[in-house]
């Protein structure tokens, strides 16, 4: 870490520690294990159906079930994360470990076991198994931002930095698998399509993490993990109970990006992206192309994005953001009913106009992502400041517990909006019959549930009074403490 750096005028004496780039940068590599599985996650229903033999329906009780199950493993990994201490740090144990667990689950789900036709039981058995493995990534990884930096202006720029991976690898994978893989493998979500994508990402997840590891070594020591009281106490259940009981911001948070979840989780299915670019479009590559055209503008959204916020703080930043998706999201909609939406595949006037439109939705949302970032790590600070307890897994697992268990019904919500319009048996493919309920379907899905998130979002952050103001007097509060603390231990 940079030699911490403190700020004192007769207003604050609030004490700020800076990462350096290069560990921002490696920690941002996590994107390359987390993105990189989470869009292959986002096939598992082909998975299933073609390898397992489990109908539509079936599997999106299965994903809303296993996403139920993720939440209470979250707080449950939290208590391990507490209790973890080795001479190699807990983060990188637990980062390692987790993709070991997820590594041998995914494999065997979509190549290991695939046309064996093993039934529900196995599968639902394998998707618990990433699930733990998986969850012990998330959860650690979600910690560390607040460990690297608490500087106001530096924190959107982990962000940055973390979104630009998680903007990159999804979309350069993306075009990967459904430009090479899929027409290697002829067209379709078959097995051979599977087994090479399940190899390319599990290849792209180990040298995501180890480059993660490597990134936070400085950071990975028992003296960061402490608090502000004078004595520490194991990690208890009424802990999480007090966080979700008393912690007014986070409450806010849970309730702003859960509701922003479970449209995301909806919309970026397989199933759902096939009927928009697939179907409507007409062209399933586009949607990958389309998202490397938005690539450089929409980092450019990225930094100014996380300069709004260290200026005017992650709470304003949420609430701007959030505004000018909304009216990005509707004017999108309109287009799309204006328009023959197959003229977007083109590449004349409509697909500039789709392209520019995509680029402000993918930039405005980007930006709220930041912002959300930067309150998470706020929130840590901000819950060291009233308990003096420096628990950021707890903090992570107690929204992530609320926020899987609403999020959970996304895929429930994909399954059963394409088995409205007929999809009961078997999943959209591209080049199937355009309907008016395909197209409903669609613009309700990847756009509808998105907006009604955004209205949750700020009536949420409406009565949230964590401001940046308030977090000055945090930062200032926790100094304070953090020196009589150390002038007690050399007394």
């Amino acid at each position: 870490m940079e030699a911490t750096m403190q700020h004192e005028t007769q207003e604050s004496r609030a004490i700020y520690r800076k990462a350096k780039i290069w560990q921002i940068i490696l920690y941002s590599f996590n994107a390359l294990g987390g993105m990189a599985i989470y869009i292959l996650m986002n096939q598992v229903s082909y998975a299933a159906s073609i390898g397992f033999g489990i109908s539509t329906t079936v599997i999106g009780v299965i994903l809303t079930a296993s996403r139920i199950f993720d939440a209470i493993t979250d707080p449950m990994l939290a208590f391990l994360y507490d209790r973890v201490q080795t001479k190699y740090g807990k983060l990188r144990i637990l980062i390692m470990s987790g993709f070991i667990i997820e590594s041998v689950a995914i494999w065997l789900i979509f190549e290991g076991l695939i046309n064996k036709q093993m039934g529900t039981f196995v599968f639902v058995l394998l998707n618990g198994l990433y699930v733990i493995g998986y969850t012990l990534i998330n959860m650690t990884i979600q910690t560390i931002p607040a460990l690297l930096t608490n500087d106001p202006k530096q924190r959107p720029m982990v962000g940055v930095w973390t979104t630009l991976f998680n903007f990159l690898v999804p979309t350069s994978l993306s075009i990967f698998l459904n430009v090479v893989v899929l027409q290697r493998a002829g067209g379709t979500f078959n097995a051979a399509y599977l087994s090479m994508a399940v190899r390319s990402v599990l290849f792209l997840a180990f040298v995501g993490n180890v480059l993660c590891c490597i990134g936070i070594s400085g950071i990975d020591k028992p003296e960061n993990f402490l608090g502000t009281n004078r004595q520490t106490e194991p990690l208890k259940f009424k802990d999480m109970i007090d966080v979700l009981k008393n912690n007014k911001p986070l409450r806010a948070y849970i309730a702003a990006a859960a509701s922003d979840k479970i449209a995301q989780n909806a919309g970026s299915q397989a199933v759902i992206t096939t009927l928009l670019y697939g179907i409507i479009i007409g062209d399933m590559g586009l949607s990958s192309i389309l998202r490397l055209i938005s690539m450089i503008p929409s980092i450019l959204f990225a930094i100014i994005g996380a300069k709004y916020v260290g200026k005017n703080g992650a709470k304003k930043g949420i609430v701007t953001w959030t505004y000018a998706s909304i009216i990005a999201s509707i004017v999108t909609v309109v287009f799309f009913v204006l328009i023959d939406p197959s003229k977007i595949a083109n590449k004349g006037l409509e697909t500039a106009i789709y392209v520019i439109l995509g680029i402000i939705v993918l930039g405005c949302t980007m930006c709220v992502t930041i912002s959300n970032s930067s309150f998470m790590a706020d929130i840590v600070d901000y819950e060291l400041d009233r308990t003096g307890k420096y628990i950021p897994a707890v903090i992570s697992g107690t929204y992530s517990l609320i926020d899987k268990i609403i999020s959970s019904f996304g895929a429930l919500i994909s399954t059963f909006a394409i088995a409205a319009i007929g999809y009961t048996s078997t999943v959209p493919q591209p080049g199937d019959e355009m309907t008016t309920g395909v197209f409903l379907i669609a613009m309700a899905v990847t756009y509808g549930l998105p907006i009604l998130g955004w209205i949750v979002t700020l009536i949420a952050m409406k009565n949230c009074d964590l401001t940046m103001d308030e977090m000055v007097r945090v930062q200032e509060r926790i100094a304070v403490k953090k020196e009589a603390l150390s002038n007690s231990k050399n007394m």
